[in-house]
């Protein structure tokens, strides 16, 4: 996970985090874990986070960090609406998806995620969505889609997708498929006539 603009001693935490929760699940990870797989001391881990839950909140916060600048990289880059709704959804997506798809302790951390990161997850998905309706607008404006309807709604209707597709999608081979197929069906029904 990219963790840029974040002190290296917190990126060391947040990345033996992240290796302990996909192996050992939440429950089971220890903050003694974490402070070894950090190469750092227990009390040396307490002074950057008082707890594996506020740990779990900051990996949430800088997951959605990564994926907002994905998503617009995605949406920026070159090609059909079809091909820069699948550049942004796959960044969006990210290595975090397929490495909570690939842990045995997958869905205990999408519940987690849940529970624990309620208004990181909160503020990361309105961010997300602005972006997608930004783009949305700006496209409409230079008559490259066609909105039939409101772009903040279509944002909001992506981003209820995407979520949809991570929770029913078996494994990270199902959930690209999802993905590849949304934004085909959005590009064509964003695509002017």
């Amino acid at each position: 996970m990219n963790m840029a603009g974040i002190d290296p001693k917190q990126q060391a935490i947040l990345g033996a985090a992240w290796a302990a929760f996909s192996t050992y699940g939440f429950r089971k990870t220890s903050m003694d874990d974490i402070a070894k797989g950090a190469g750092m001391s227990r009390p040396a881990l307490y002074l950057h986070f008082k707890n594996k839950e506020a740990i779990f909140r900051a990996l949430v916060a800088a997951y959605y960090g990564n994926a907002a600048e994905n998503v617009r990289v995605g949406l920026a880059s070159e090609g059909t609406l079809s091909d820069r709704l699948l550049a942004a959804f796959r960044g969006q997506g990210g290595e975090a998806i397929e490495t909570m798809m690939a842990s045995p302790h997958g869905m205990e951390l999408f519940e987690v995620t849940k529970h624990v990161a309620g208004e990181e997850i909160e503020a990361g998905e309105a961010a997300l969505r602005g972006l997608y309706a930004a783009w949305l607008q700006q496209q409409a404006e230079a008559g490259q889609a066609a909105l039939n309807g409101d772009a903040d709604v279509i944002a909001r209707t992506i981003c209820a997708s995407l979520k949809g597709i991570k929770q029913t999608a078996g494994d990270f081979a199902a959930y690209q498929a999802g993905v590849r197929q949304l934004a085909a069906l959005i590009g064509a029904g964003l695509t002017p006539r």
